[in-house]
């Protein structure tokens, strides 16, 4: 009859006393190593830590729709500032007529909505509170990696002060807002999000915010999104300075794709990455000028491009309607293009 049970290859203890070794074996892999014990140690460590640091800023967003007796949602947000400043999704309060955050203590307080930008689902609420919260800063999502330790903080199925954590899957990811448009620079993640997850952070080992969780694919296993914290720092800013967020509109899609270090050298560029063309809408500002897909943008009037979150910062409200200098590498060759952006309408995607 045949002996059916697992051995290790390679296994040290089993080749030495094959007679004892299932059960020799079975125990010393049971124990830990301490070197393993440590690695554990350290990343708990480096969760529980950003947990504690963290959690703090993390709030409960509810909110009514109508009369405002109705109860609408639930999301997360996160502060990001001690004068009460609230990143959230867009989607969590497009609609409602008020807003009450709940953090870990349970404190209550109203917020009112400063804006929102449909276009990349984040929205800015005012916390109508004492000042010098406990808040978390965003920090710089050009410096992330593939694989780099990423932790979600949230309200997940109104279950409060849920902390999950993996790893950053992917960078530079698509995802399509409700009002038709491509969010670009989108972090692909997966720590583990669930219904309440949105608008709550996505923060690092050194608790800064790198993303707000933004959609899950329902079915998947761990392939969630988040907004990147680059994109969120520019959206903010314009809602603080404008109340809205407005942008050029040049008719691409994009990603963030590296530079050839041979191509850098001879186009004398010290770009390490840029925005690669993935379309060019016909008929559009950028396909007027003579820009292809494929094609991939290293500066924008003389500005350095190092990815899709550098287009979309200098294609702001200020360069509407005037004449732009591009320059992009189309077979390893520097080519430069002029073109007018206009006004995003709300039927461009």
């Amino acid at each position: 009859m045949l002996d059916n049970s697992f051995a290790y290859v390679l296994d040290s203890d089993f080749a030495a006393h094959p007679a004892e070794g299932s059960n020799a074996s079975a125990e010393a892999a049971a124990r830990p190593r301490a070197g393993e014990r440590e690695l554990l140690d350290a990343y708990s460590e480096a969760v529980a830590s950003v947990a504690e640091k963290v959690g703090p800023a993390v709030v409960r967003v509810d909110t009514r729709h109508g009369d405002g007796r109705r109860r609408g949602g639930v999301g997360s947000g996160v502060v990001i500032s001690p004068d009460g400043l609230v990143l959230t999704n867009a989607h969590v309060v497009n609609g409602a007529r008020a807003m009450r955050l709940t953090d870990t203590e349970g404190r209550n307080t109203e917020a009112r909505l400063l804006g929102m930008d449909l276009d990349t689902d984040l929205a800015l609420l005012r916390a109508d509170a004492p000042r010098h919260l406990a808040f978390a800063p965003l920090g710089n999502s050009k410096l992330l990696r593939r694989g780099q330790l990423a932790i979600a903080i949230g309200n997940p199925l109104g279950f409060e002060s849920t902390v999950t954590a993996g790893v950053i899957s992917a960078l530079g990811r698509s995802l399509r807002a409700t009002t038709g448009r491509m969010i670009e620079d989108v972090i692909q993640t997966d720590a583990a999000l669930n219904p309440g997850n949105s608008g709550g952070p996505l923060v690092n080992s050194r608790g800064e915010v790198i993303g707000i969780n933004t959609a899950v694919i329902l079915g998947a296993q761990g392939i969630c999104f988040a907004v990147a914290s680059n994109t969120a720092n520019h959206v903010l800013s314009e809602i603080i300075l404008h109340g809205r967020v407005r942008r050029a509109y040049i008719g691409v899609a994009a990603q963030t794709a590296p530079v050839p270090r041979r191509h850098a050298i001879a186009a004398d560029i010290d770009n390490q990455c840029g925005a690669l063309l993935t379309a060019v809408e016909r008929g559009g500002p950028a396909d007027s000028a003579g820009l292809m897909p494929h094609d991939l943008v290293v500066r924008l009037d003389g500005q350095p491009v190092t990815g899709i979150d550098d287009l979309v910062r200098l294609l702001d409200r200020n360069r509407i309607g005037k004449r732009i200098a591009v320059d992009v590498l189309r077979l390893g060759r520097r080519r430069s293009f002029e073109l007018t952006p206009t006004e995003r309408s709300a039927s461009q995607p």
